[in-house]
């Protein structure tokens, strides 16, 4: 029997250039991010998968590194549709994403857990019919001054957030590093 090796990693957020530098699009920065310095490669675009990809490894042993070219509460079908061509189980799947029940800069890896009202993390659930996969959930802080949530996540990080974002940036990517060395 043929064991896969396959692992996709992909970086949440949105797709429009003025989402680029927002706190709901963390994940997706940290996965270009990686992709660019760590392993000095680029994205291809895949229309069919919804996604832009990045595939690292040879035949069957493969991470597969991608963001989504539709909206953060549509992640779920990206998701899918690349698991589905390659054939990559929910347990191989690891989702980075911005949360909110965290403080700015703190992170967690976690399996299986629910939504917590991220709507981006809904839609994969729902599309994946599981919530049995990987999450790196990146804080974000909460909403200060009676911002909507809807309005917070779309702002982008105070400088001195940023700095704290800057500085965890290198300790995720380790952890990005150690879960898809196994090829």
């Amino acid at each position: 029997m043929i064991e896969y090796l396959m692992k996709l990693i992909v970086g949440l957020g949105n797709p429009d250039k003025k989402y680029q530098n927002t706190r709901h699009n963390l994940g997706q920065n940290i996965i270009i991010n990686y992709v660019k310095s760590e392993l000095n490669n680029s994205f291809s675009e895949k229309s069919s998968l919804l996604a832009q990809i990045c595939e690292t490894g040879q035949g069957i042993n493969k991470n597969i590194f991608a963001i989504s070219t539709d909206y953060m509460n549509n992640s779920g079908l990206t998701v899918q549709k690349i698991a589905n061509f390659y054939k990559i189980s929910p347990s191989d799947i690891y989702i980075i994403h911005d949360d909110l029940d965290l403080p700015v800069g703190e992170y967690k890896i976690q399996f299986d857990r629910g939504p917590a009202g991220h709507n981006g993390i809904k839609s994969i659930i729902e599309n994946l019919n599981t919530q049995q996969f990987n999450r790196i959930r990146i804080g974000i802080g909460k909403s200060q001054n009676n911002i909507p949530v809807e309005d917070y996540v779309l702002q982008p990080f105070s400088k001195e957030e940023l700095v704290v974002i800057n500085n965890i940036t290198p300790e995720i990517i380790k952890k990005i590093d150690d879960l898809t060395s196994t090829i």
